[in-house]
């Protein structure tokens, strides 16, 4: 059996850790924010007529600088927001690229 002296000192160490304290702990630095990457479509025009692959979006997507890609299928719904980080690209029903975008 252990003496009640031992489980009082167990309880004071326990609220001596919530005790507030006279010095405020270390700022932490933020983190870098990412460099931001900006699309510019017109280097990727000239996919524009080719046939839609894997392959081709990859190509795509690095020649304009852009972050994401987004493919547009016949006849699809977008939505309208915005985006600089990221490249569209529409194509037909025979998988042709129709248009090459940035938004």
């Amino acid at each position: 059996m252990r003496p009640k002296t031992e489980g009082s000192a167990l309880a004071a160490l326990a609220l001596a850790g919530c005790a507030a304290t006279d010095t405020p702990p270390p700022a932490a630095e933020a983190p870098a924010a990412p460099a931001e990457r900006t699309c510019d479509a017109a280097p990727a025009q000239r996919h524009v007529g080719q046939k839609v692959t894997a392959e081709l979006g990859e190509a795509i997507l690095a020649e304009s600088g852009a972050r994401t890609l987004r493919w547009g299928p016949p006849r699809s719904a977008w939505t309208m927001d915005y985006r600089p980080d990221r490249v569209n690209v529409r194509y037909d029903d025979d998988m042709v690229i129709e248009a090459i975008t940035c938004g």
